[in-house]
């Protein structure tokens, strides 16, 4: 599957983020999408809802499932 743009990705559900830039590809990794109220703007967390982190993806995927 093909990445998309962030602006695209889902709330409350699992999906494979990275960020792409000029400076290269990195933080290739599985997030979540949460946002508390309309008020409030969507941040990324771990799946596990432990942390959230501090950067912005600018591509998402859906997970791939393992067979």
């Amino acid at each position: 599957m093909s990445w998309k743009t962030i602006d695209t990705a889902p709330l409350d559900e699992v999906v494979m983020t990275k960020i792409d830039d000029t400076s290269g590809v990195r933080n290739e990794q599985r997030l979540i999408q949460k946002q508390r109220g309309p008020e409030y703007r969507p941040m990324w967390w771990f799946p596990d809802m432990s942390m959230y982190v501090y950067y912005q993806p600018t591509h998402w995927k859906p997970v791939e499932v393992e067979a």
